[in-house]
């Protein structure tokens, strides 16, 4: 099947053709034909497989072929909601392709930047609107948001929704939509509470599912090194001196470890940035485009702040901190060896993460292959149960310490000032 056997109009053929898109992956396949249709959708899919397309295409055919008989300024008849600010930009940066020869217009709003912009692009008029929730209820409080036009609603990676606490906000943002309209729900798994949730939203949906989170795409190679904490760095330091791995996203488990390996890096003259939720929103778009660009040749990201991130012909992620959540390592390999291109996986794991990749392993139903010539093999063992009870009370006693001197710190600096 390709794409021009869809019944797709020439101008969105042609945007698809100037991006080389010749044939539909299964989503694609699948959710376009249904969604043209005017049907509800409820999709599980996972990142990477081309789901932005599978509803961005559908949704502008619609609105182009409907398009002739609007006058005056533009309304807001199409709405997306997505849970990050990365991930909010890529899908506008996906319509403005997809849609370039037609007449349509897109913006995106979200929050941690100055809002003045977003409301000119508002107040200029625009057919669709791809927002964060928080951004999005806030302008609509202030009036310059209105969703009574709203034909098309999309709510994207509702499960990461649920993880970062959206929920509440979602379900006020869907009790403002008129009850006439099509909606589309995309989500790579489906908890309950996400199936509760699509009940709210959809009518009489086409279900259609995809690979599952428990697979990996066959184009990946995963590879994985057994070391110690403490030679992790190293172990980083010797991986990056193959000079292929040109461009790598590396995932860290928190924050802190993020800027942590950044440092690392940057010690040794590798070119790198760090992109997570307390970077502010220049900072993390500056750190992308850096990266797209070949400015920066190692991204440093956690989880949340990597969804949505869609890097073109990325071969290489690493996994610096295996994930305690098998499927968070489905969808962090995920941003390599997408549209069927070759992707590489190389983990890094300590001793007290052998369980972790033990878990991965039965999830995806394959090993992973380990590579024996390590410079800096495992020797530690994992701890014991009274080990890491020890462990824990060390580093809660090590907590309060550090609170109650910053509160100490805090108490000092807030005093009345010495006479001198």
């Amino acid at each position: 099947m390709t794409f021009k056997d869809l019944n797709l109009i020439p101008s969105i053929l042609d945007a698809l053709e100037d991006e080389n898109y010749i044939e539909p992956t299964a989503i694609q396949a699948k959710a376009i034909p249904v969604a043209l249709k005017g049907q509800d959708i409820l999709a599980s899919a996972q990142t990477g497989t081309g789901k932005t397309a599978a509803f961005a295409i559908p949704i502008l055919q619609h609105l182009s072929e409907n398009s002739h008989s609007k006058k005056g300024k533009r309304k807001i008849t199409t709405l997306v909601v997505t849970p990050t600010r990365e991930l909010a930009i890529q899908i506008s940066d996906s319509f403005s392709t997809y849609g370039k020869y037609t007449k349509l217009k897109n913006t995106v709003v979200y929050g941690g930047v100055n809002q003045n912009p977003q409301k000119e692009a508002l107040q200029r008029g625009v057919d669709i609107l791809i927002a964060t929730p928080g951004r999005l209820l806030d302008l609509m409080q202030q009036g310059f948001i209105s969703l009574e036009d709203i034909r098309y609603f999309v709510l994207d990676e509702a499960d990461r929704m649920l993880d970062m606490g959206f929920i509440p906000d979602v379900k006020r943002i869907i009790a403002k939509l008129p009850k006439k309209r099509q909606s589309l729900f995309f989500s790579a798994t489906m908890p309950q509470n996400i199936v509760e949730l699509s009940r709210q939203i959809l009518f009489r949906p086409e279900k259609i599912a995809v690979d599952p989170v428990s697979s990996t795409a066959d184009t990946i190679q995963q590879y994985l090194y057994y070391t110690n904490k403490e030679t992790k760095k190293d172990l980083l330091i010797h991986i990056l001196k193959d000079q292929e791995i040109d461009q790598v996203l590396l995932f860290s488990r928190t924050k802190h470890g993020a800027d942590r390996i950044a440092r690392n890096l940057k010690k040794k003259s590798i070119s790198c940035a760090a992109i997570h939720g307390d970077k502010s929103q220049n900072q993390r778009q500056k750190a992308l485009n850096d990266f797209k660009s070949g400015n920066v040749r190692v991204l440093v990201a956690t989880d949340i702040a990597a969804r949505g991130i869609d890097i073109d012909k990325l071969k290489y992620v690493i996994n610096h901190d295996i994930p305690n959540e098998s499927e968070v390592y489905v969808h962090r390999i995920g941003r390599c060896g997408r549209a069927g291109d070759e992707g590489i996986s190389i983990s890094m794991c300590e001793p007290e993460e052998n369980g972790f990749v033990k878990a991965i392993e039965r999830l995806i139903n394959q090993r992973i292959e380990v590579i024996q010539d390590n410079p800096f093999p495992q020797t530690d063992k994992p701890m014991n149960a009274s080990e890491k009870k020890e462990f824990e009370k060390e580093k809660q006693r090590r907590k309060q310490e550090f609170f109650a001197a910053r509160k100490r710190n805090n108490s000092v600096r807030t005093g009345k000032p010495r006479r001198r």
